[in-house]
């Protein structure tokens, strides 16, 4: 009886899951309306809803200030190159409400680290880390800069690792339901967050979207867009074939490059506006 009682369970709770994710309306998160110029990306997706934005932003906190924490000795905010940082990074966080709501109330962070690595992130509720590998080894300008600030606070605006964490809780629901059918397993554990948030991968369409939502911050700002071109350029010489963490996400610099310039025309009024002001 217990086998048949998980095997229904199994079934039952499959199918409500999946009608939970297809929902649609503008849920927290979600801005209430889509910018009227710049690129459009839809509804940021509802397998968000299975997880707390709060209890996932609070995870973030934790983490981020673990590695900051961890990274005092190499803390380099405070520089002229850490306050550059710091500088486009509110320019850029101005307009994040534009696709999160909610981005109005977050406690941003922004440090930059002295490390080798070219890599940079943004968490849920705004924590921000630069790595000097980044823009000093790869000597970004301001636009180049904006464009990898604008791409990590769209993953965060956008809630890919919320999404991320949603759809991993349907398959471990599954997988853990069959397995108290076929071996007495548990499931109460399932609904973690994980060890590591920045071990999470995002899948191409989010890398996409968050190239678009990127190149459209920038511009908003005041910076060029075009500079998207020239960073993936820069990101490829820099790869020399071999793939580096920043650079390791698919879709490759081709492609990206490819997908930067059709958007060009949407968001140029964008920079060009902000470039009078």
């Amino acid at each position: 009886m217990k086998h048949r009682a998980a095997l229904f369970t199994l079934f039952f709770f499959i199918p409500f899951l999946s009608a939970c994710v297809t929902t649609s309306g503008v849920t927290r998160g979600e801005s209430a309306s889509h910018p009227s110029v710049g690129v459009d990306v839809g509804e940021a997706s509802s397998f968000r809803s299975l997880v707390s934005a709060k209890e996932l932003e609070s995870a973030a906190a934790k983490e981020y200030n673990s590695i900051i924490q961890k990274a005092q000795k190499e803390l380099v905010t405070n520089t002229a190159q850490g306050q550059r940082v710091v500088g486009i990074a509110k320019r850029i966080i101005a307009f994040a409400p534009l696709f999160n709501e909610d981005a109005k109330d977050w406690e941003w962070e922004v440090n930059l680290i002295k490390s080798d690595a070219i890599n940079a992130f943004c968490m849920p509720g705004g924590k921000i880390a630069f790595y000097t590998g980044l823009t000093e080894g790869l000597k970004l300008t301001d636009d180049e800069i904006a464009i990898v600030m604008g791409h990590e606070a769209a993953h965060a605006l956008r809630e890919h690792a919320r999404a991320q964490i949603g759809k991993s809780r349907v398959t471990s629901v599954g997988a853990s339901l069959l397995g108290i059918f076929v071996g007495g397993g548990q499931y109460d554990r399932v609904f973690g967050f994980g060890a590591n948030l920045l071990t999470l991968k995002f899948s191409r369409d989010d890398e996409s979207e968050a190239d678009l939502v990127g190149i459209d911050l920038a511009a908003r700002a005041g910076f060029d867009p075009r500079a998207g071109i020239t960073l993936w350029q820069k990101m490829a010489a820099a790869g020399g074939g071999s793939p580096i963490p920043w650079f390791s996400t698919h879709p490759g610099s081709a492609n990206r490059i490819q997908e930067i310039e059709a958007a060009l025309p949407k968001v140029m009024p964008l920079y060009e506006e902000a470039s009078k002001k």
